[in-house]
C-alpha cells in the first residue's frame, strides 16, 4: 500500500473471491470402487470468500465472527498473503504476522531452536532473541520441557509456545486466528494482557474467534461473516447484539 495516498489505513481489501477444490470420498461400495477402477474419489468447489471488500484503519482493533465455514480464518488467511485470491486484491501497510493455533514449528527441533528459527524469520537479529529468551520461555512455560523436541510437545503447549514467538516484538499488524483459546485460564488472562500492550503500542489487531467476550473487551470493531460475505460491520458490541440475535 502506497502510505502516501493512504496514510490512515492499514490494510485494505477489495472484492476478494477465494474458490477452491475439496476431495469428497462418496463412501461407494467396495463392487462400486471395483467397477469404477478404484476412481471413488470426487472434488467440488467451495467458494470460500465472495467479494468482500473493508478497509482497517491504522491501530484498529477489530474482531471477526461467525459460524464455522464462513470464511473468517480464510479472510485472516488472505490479508497475511498465504492464502491464493481467485480475484479482488489485498493492500497492507506493513508485514502482518498471523498467529494460529496450527502455527508452523518444527517438531524434530527443541523448543528454543524454534524461538530462534521464529525470531530470525520476524526479521529480529539473534542477539535480539537472546536478550528476550527467559522472557518467552516463562511466558509460555515451558522451562522444564523447552530443550525437548517440538514433537513431543501436546497441542496446548505448541501454541503457548507460538504465541511467545509471534508477540516477541509488536508487529505493526497482528491477525490472531483462535491462537487465544488454548491453555488454561490463567494463560488465556495473560495472552489477552499481551494483546493490550501491543494495543497500546498503536499495532493494528485483527481477532478470529468464538469467544465473543474477547471480542467484546479487546476490539473496538467487529465484522460479521457469513457464508463469504460481509453481513455486519460496526462498532463491536453492536454486532455480536446482532449476531446472537439470529439462528442462522
Amino acid at each position: 500500500m502506497d502510505p502516501s495516498s493512504h496514510p490512515h489505513l492499514s490494510i485494505r481489501v477489495e472484492d476478494v473471491h477465494v474458490r477452491y477444490r475439496v476431495v469428497e470420498d462418496r463412501g461407494l461400495k467396495l463392487s462400486e470402487v471395483a467397477r469404477r477402477g478404484f476412481r471413488s474419489r470426487g472434488s467440488s468447489e467451495v467458494h470460500a470468500l465472495r467479494g468482500v471488500s473493508l478497509d482497517i484503519g491504522v491501530g484498529e482493533s477489530v474482531g471477526i465472527l461467525g459460524r464455522n465455514g464462513s470464511g473468517k480464518s480464510t479472510l485472516l488467511r488472505c490479508i497475511a498473503g498465504v492464502q491464493p485470491l481467485t480475484s479482488g486484491r489485498v493492500l497492507v501497510r506493513g508485514r502482518p504476522q498471523l498467529l494460529a493455533v496450527n502455527a508452523a514449528l518444527d517438531g524434530r527441533l527443541s523448543g528454543r531452536r524454534n524461538i530462534y528459527l521464529g525470531g530470525l524469520a520476524m526479521g529480529l537479529r539473534r542477539g535480539e532473541i537472546d536478550s528476550h529468551l527467559d522472557e518467552i520461555i516463562e511466558f509460555a512455560e515451558l522451562r522444564d520441557a523447552i530443550d525437548r523436541p517440538m514433537r513431543t510437545y501436546s497441542s496446548g503447549m505448541r501454541a503457548r509456545l507460538a504465541f511467545s514467538i509471534a508477540t516477541l516484538s509488536a508487529p505493526q499488524i497482528l491477525l490472531i486466528d483462535e491462537a487465544l483459546a488454548v491453555g488454561d485460564r490463567k494463560f488465556r488472562r495473560k495472552s489477552l494482557e499481551r494483546v493490550r500492550d501491543m494495543q497500546r503500542d498503536a499495532g493494528t489487531l485483527i481477532m478470529v474467534t468464538h469467544n465473543l467476550n474477547e471480542i467484546r473487551t479487546s476490539c473496538q470493531r467487529a465484522i460479521w461473516i457469513h457464508r463469504g460475505t460481509v453481513r455486519a460491520d460496526g462498532e463491536a458490541g453492536s454486532v455480536i447484539d446482532e449476531y446472537e440475535a439470529t439462528d442462522e
